[in-house]
């Protein structure tokens, strides 16, 4: 009897450590859902590194926050860099490790905690079937009150800062005087991104804030190239997504694995059509053909993040005010 117990003991024990160590990946709630990029990029992990990557979806930075030394964490993925100075002074973050001779940004990045993996810019993006494009952000702010816009919280949504901010960089003092324009033609403001362009596609705007890469998925997925973006000779605000591996992750070595496997061709070959954004390592002749007919702005602008900490509330409290009057 007491043999069979040791044996059966002796069983889950070498069952037990037979098991794969698991990477956990704290990620924002669409990329791990089915039509995000997660899937694809578990598959492809997990395919070398005899490994459980696990996403957890949800919150990334007031959780990691919250949780402190505690977290479960190993990476985070999907962080901006509009948030980068609040994790960085966290002291949670390790530095990458990572090669960045091969990035292919717009902006020089030289950033040793936090790895970009994709980007694209703030723009509005309408019907060229319905709607003419203002030519500029001075030509839209003048628009017909009539042009009907849906944008998104800059306090609950990272689109949503991104616009406060870009506003902020093309108008500087001025601002909440270009917000008091812009004001009477907002229709709506959503807590995020996807009510607003479900609002968009709806027919309940005319245009609506999203990205330069939003009318690849329509030419690729759906085959219809009347979403456009309009591109301001102002510019437009840089938006790139980063990854960070956490300083007390129990996985150190697979969570390097993770980060230098982000750069590699294997994930940034699925980002365009996986995330629907411009892979940070790629170079252009290799994009989809609906990202090479996309237009891009020529001037991107961009925050780095002591500055776009500093002027964030400023920002905020330009809109609030020009949109509660």
């Amino acid at each position: 009897m007491k043999a069979s117990i040791f044996a059966a003991g002796l069983c889950l024990a070498t069952a037990a450590a037979a098991q794969d160590p698991v990477l956990t990946v704290y990620a924002p709630d669409y990329f791990t859902s089915e039509w995000g990029p997660g899937p694809k990029i578990e598959e492809l992990f997990e395919a070398d590194c005899a490994c459980d990557l696990q996403f957890k979806p949800g919150e990334l930075l007031p959780r990691l926050m919250l949780e402190g030394e505690r977290t479960e964490a190993d990476v985070v993925i999907g962080l901006n860099s509009d948030v980068t100075k609040t994790a960085r002074d966290s002291g949670l973050f390790a530095p990458h490790g990572v090669d960045l001779s091969g990035l292919t940004l717009p902006i020089a990045w030289e950033d040793d905690t936090f790895l970009p993996f994709n980007y694209s810019h703030t723009a509005f993006v309408y019907d060229a079937t319905k709607t003419e494009a203002p030519e500029s952000f001075d030509a839209l702010l003048n628009a017909p009150d009539d042009l009907r816009l849906v944008i998104q919280d800059p306090r609950t949504s990272i689109s949503g800062l991104a616009l406060v901010l870009w506003v902020q960089a093309v108008y500087g003092d001025g601002a909440q005087a270009a917000w008091k324009k812009l004001a009477p033609k907002i229709v709506t403001v959503t807590k995020g991104w996807s009510e607003s362009y479900g609002l968009f596609t709806d027919g309940e705007a005319d245009m609506v804030l999203s990205y330069t890469t939003s009318p690849a998925y329509h030419l690729i997925a759906e085959e219809d190239d009347t979403k456009k973006a309009a591109i301001f000779p102002e510019g437009h605000y840089f938006m790139v997504e980063l990854a960070a591996k956490v300083a007390n992750s129990d996985q150190p070595e697979l969570a390097q694995s993770f980060m230098d496997f982000i750069l590699g061709d294997d994930f940034q070959s699925m980002i365009a059509t996986g995330n629907w954004s411009i892979p940070a390592a790629q170079d252009p002749a290799n994009w989809p053909e609906g990202f090479q007919q996309l237009d891009l702005p020529e001037n991107v602008l961009f925050y780095d993040e002591d500055t776009a900490a500093a002027l964030r509330d400023e920002a905020i409290e330009a809109w609030r005010a020009a949109l509660s009057q």
